[in-house]
């Protein structure tokens, strides 16, 4: 039996045990994921979207995809504690896709929406039916899967108008004593002329092999603002595809930052949609690589309307034998007038085991445009390191000194400043081989 009718039948087989739920606006998706992998099949290292990670190995595994979250109670306080120094937030925690029903949103403005997207499904079905898959396409491969696995995630809803004082703070854990194949489901909506920051962190609890399939939809309405960091420190027999798709409307603004500080093989694809005149989005990532880990950042912007601009930036250190890559597209659509857009992606590398693939893109369909991109590979700068042990440094600590420098670039763009402050050191951590945790979390991820 192939792959695709291997999935074909797990799928199925999932639907059919949780037939229950086919009337939620989730389960109204599960048969339409189906039909798209019938169509589409699984990403392969044939198809050019997935030419530089192949997922054939990992998709052969005999994964254990559940049909029912954590039953048993857990203690937030006993399974996670933050670290970062003065940094107030309002916590919540999702559980292998699972939306932990014993999250306290008290804290939040009454008018804001939180919680776990099943239940909000049922609840405010007006409201989910007009953004769940909007944004992103359910006919794409991982997106047809996790339509059909996924039974929850976050749904955060943010009113007209409602600028949130502190931000939010999501605490994402892969959980279990067995391989988990995790698919969940993120719906955010920040209406017409509110803000929000939004700091994501995925950790592994146990140092299990987990696969984990997280899709997340941002839709920003006219003037919204919206901040997403998002902070990966999985175990090294993680597997972990992130899909972010954003839809932005007039003047809307979106921040992303990507720190990918450990983990296995991490594919983190951004699509974004600039929809109307006046929106605009600034976009990086940094990745840390070593041993055999793989880190594939994968983004698409698309100006479909004029007076738009967007900036990305992403950066990769590669040590031992890790390896990366770096596709970038950006899409000036026809009558997209005034377009501001640029493109760059830097990478180091270590040894001469260490690899990574870059392919900047850029496709122009309109002629008042100022836009550039373009990819940069090299080595430690050895006229620096001159410089930095003629003046006393030692060896390594100069080596460190660069690296850091070279990711810190990304680490400034992050303006909640307690959490700059706190990634700026887990990185110094990371670059030096310390412990790839916080110092007082009781996460094991390494």
């Amino acid at each position: 039996m192939d792959l695709k009718q291997k999935y074909i039948q797990l799928l199925e087989s999932f639907n059919d045990s949780v037939s229950k739920e086919s009337d939620s606006l989730l389960g109204q998706y599960r048969k339409v994921g189906i039909q798209g992998l019938k169509t589409n099949g699984l990403p392969t290292s044939s198809d050019e979207q997935w030419l530089y990670t192949n997922l054939e190995p990992i998709f052969e595994y005999d994964w254990n995809a559940k049909t029912k979250g954590m039953d048993e109670k857990v203690n937030l306080d006993e399974v996670f504690s933050c670290d970062v120094p003065n940094l107030d937030t309002h916590v919540v925690l999702l559980i292998n896709g699972h939306y932990f029903k014993q999250n306290n949103t008290s804290d939040l403005p009454s008018e804001v929406l939180m919680g776990g997207l099943a239940d909000f499904s049922s609840t405010h079905s007006d409201i989910i039916k007009k953004y769940l898959f909007k944004a992103a396409d359910v006919n794409q491969k991982m997106n047809a899967l996790n339509a059909t696995l996924a039974q929850d995630g976050l749904f955060l809803f943010i009113p007209k108008n409602v600028q949130l004082e502190k931000p939010i703070q999501i605490i994402n854990i892969a959980y279990g004593n067995e391989e988990y194949f995790v698919n969940q489901h993120n719906l955010i909506v920040v209406e017409e002329g509110s803000k929000a920051q939004i700091a994501f962190c995925d950790h592994t609890l146990n140092p299990t092999k987990f696969f984990v399939n997280q899709l997340t939809e941002v839709h920003l309405e006219a003037n919204a603002h919206l901040e997403f960091y998002n902070v990966q420190n999985s175990n090294a027999d993680t597997v972990q595809v992130s899909s972010i798709c954003v839809n932005q409307h007039r003047d809307s603004n979106f921040l992303s930052n990507i720190v990918s500080l450990h983990g296995g093989t991490i594919r983190n694809e951004l699509r974004v949609k600039l929809l109307e005149s006046g929106a605009s989005c600034d976009v990086s990532g940094v990745n840390l690589t070593d041993r055999k880990q793989h880190v594939d950042s994968h983004t698409q912007i698309d100006h479909l309307a004029p007076h738009c601009d967007s900036n990305q930036l992403y950066k990769g250190i590669y040590d031992d034998e890790g390896t990366g890559a770096f596709t970038g597209r950006i899409v000036v659509h026809p009558g997209a007038q005034k377009t501001t857009a640029f493109q760059s992606n830097k990478n180091m590398l270590l040894t001469s085991n260490a690899k990574v693939n870059t392919r900047p893109q850029l496709e122009i369909y309109a002629d008042d445009v100022k836009c550039s991109h373009g990819a940069t590979t090299g080595q430690l700068d050895q006229k620096a390191m001159f410089y930095l042990r003629a003046r006393g440094i030692e060896k390594n600590e100069a080596r460190m000194l660069m690296m850091y420098a070279f990711a810190n670039e990304i680490v400034s763009k992050i303006k909640i400043e307690p959490l700059a402050i706190r990634i700026e050191g887990l990185i110094n951590r990371r670059l030096r081989g310390e412990l790839s945790r916080c110092a007082n979390c009781v996460i094991q991820c390494g």
